[in-house]
């Protein structure tokens, strides 16, 4: 019998423990894209995300024995987090089983509640298997994090509210998806209510076991998923949420880190939070449908649905925003090793700022340098590259260079043999747009340079780290230059991380 979402989303039992969360416009990012973005925030829940709906919702319906037995769940750690919620409301005991990957931030939050916390497996499909084989042995009742009925109509009650809270048609919704619960319960209620609207999924690359099922018509099972997104790492989505799925949602797009970087980034300049990875999916989601469709001056929805994530993890997402916004290109360019060559360099980059500069000394003729530049689009990445190589220089676009990004921009360097006279220096000079060419500019003594780091961090001041090689007849000269310089420095020639690494 074919269960009757509209009216289960209808009498869900989630306001015990949700609130109704706004639905904003994310004015910047409405503004570049040409339409009106409003965001469902999810992430401002108690839990800081949506799965406290369904998870509330299926428990608060289990009978009194039930709950004195005590239920289980597997969960990346925000379902896990909403049933240790519901299971603190409801005076029940609650297993938690969680992957050895998931964000300690997750599992703190989950033991803070009273929850018992078992780490298990790599993937959420392992950590499932295990919960699976302690709920029988143990009598628990299990609750799933997406294929039950219940826990659908729960996160229904996001759908039910976006329409409640728009005034003007809205072209599409937009929802992430790992096992498919929140999409099959947003679909269920916006195709029942407004069909003309358009619901979207959104998986990664590396994690895309729904829109692989479509393809194939029955449920795929992953070999492996990417962990980045480790809210929606799923190798297998559910039978219900497949077929759900299948029949009611329009279309899944596909985006990558890098996407879902620019998107964490695009949301906290518009309202100052910081979403988890999978909290962003169906930003870069919309992002995506935008420029592959062209459509302009539509109202879309997209759901932030989570914020639980590491602090450390912000470097990354940092590190890869711009360029998964095509706002930083970064090439592999090869100069003649001479000195002037740097600021001949960077006068054909003209006046755009360099984000990063790497180049250690390890050729007597060529000189091999990792640059990062910011940029307005892709096609002046091409634009750039064209110049460069009409000057005669060798350049290597690693803008979508995975290994490129991850390892080799922290990995220029090594030792110099050649390099026998070199002293190290560390500046810091005003951060604007130009003022790296004027810091190389101003070097005028005539060394040769022999390694150079710079890495622009969004700070006021720009940190350059610098090898020069200067005999040792020479010091006294290269001292008066360095008091007439003007910028800050520290001499870090006894350094011994640059002994260890780079002496």
């Amino acid at each position: 019998m074919a269960v009757d979402y509209l009216e289960r989303i209808l009498r869900a039992r989630v306001y015990d423990v949700a609130w109704e969360t706004p639905l904003e416009a994310a004015t910047g990012l409405s503004g570049r894209l040409d339409n009106r973005l409003l965001l469902k925030r999810e992430d401002l829940q108690p839990v800081f995300s949506f799965k406290l709906r369904g998870a509330y919702n299926k428990m608060v319906q289990l009978t009194p024995q039930q709950l004195r037995r005590g239920v289980i769940c597997s969960s990346a750690g925000n379902h896990a987090q909403g049933v240790a919620l519901a299971a603190e409301r409801l005076h029940c005991r609650a297993v938690v089983v969680m992957p050895t990957t998931t964000p300690q931030i997750k599992v703190d939050a989950v033991r803070r509640r009273g929850a018992e916390v078992v780490l298990r497996g790599d993937s959420y499909s392992d950590a499932y298997e295990h919960a699976r084989r302690v709920a029988a042995t143990r009598a628990l009742t299990f609750v799933h994090p997406y294929d039950d009925p219940e826990v659908i109509a729960g996160q229904g009650t996001i759908g039910m509210e976006i329409l409640r809270q728009t005034t003007s048609p809205v072209h599409a919704v937009f929802a992430a998806i790992g096992g498919g619960g929140l999409i099959s319960g947003v679909a269920s209620y916006v195709k029942r209510v407004r069909p003309e609207t358009r619901v979207i999924g959104v998986q990664t690359f590396d994690s895309d076991a729904m829109k692989r099922s479509i393809a194939a018509g029955r449920r795929v099972v992953l070999p492996q998923v990417g962990l980045f997104a480790d809210g929606i790492a799923v190798r297998q989505v559910g039978k219900e949420t497949f077929r759900i799925v299948r029949e009611l949602v329009d279309d899944i797009l596909l985006v990558d880190t890098d996407a879902i970087c620019a998107a964490i980034k695009d949301v906290f300049e518009d309202t100052r939070s910081i979403l988890e990875p999978a909290g962003a999916v169906a930003i870069a989601g919309a992002k995506a449908y935008v420029e592959r469709t062209g459509i302009r001056g539509r109202d879309l929805v997209a759901i932030a649905c989570g914020a639980n994530t590491n602090f450390d993890r912000l470097r990354f997402v940092a590190e890869r925003a711009e360029v998964g916004e095509h706002r930083e290109a970064l090439l592999g360019v090869t100069i003649p090793e001479q000195p002037g060559s740097f600021k001949a360099f960077c006068a054909l980059l003209g006046a755009r700022s360099i984000t990063e500069f790497n180049y250690r000394i390890a050729d007597p003729d060529a000189a091999h340098v990792f640059v990062g530049v910011q940029i307005q689009d892709r096609s002046e990445t091409r634009q750039i590259v064209r110049s460069l190589r009409a000057a005669g220089l060798k350049t290597i676009d690693l803008s979508d260079n995975e290994m490129a990004k991850l390892h080799v921009r922290h990995l220029v360097g090594g030792h110099a043999p050649q390099a026998r006279t070199e002293l190290m220096y560390r500046f810091e000079f005003p951060e604007r747009p130009g003022a790296l060419l004027r810091f190389l500019a101003s070097m005028r003594g005539g060394w040769n340079i022999s390694l150079f780091h710079y890495r622009n961090h969004g700070a006021d001041y720009g940190r350059v780290l610098v090898g020069m090689e200067v005999p040792s007849g020479q010091r006294p000269a290269f001292r008066r230059f360095l008091g007439g310089l003007g910028y800050p420095y520290v001499d870090e020639s006894a350094n011994p991380a640059y002994r260890l690494f780079l002496g």
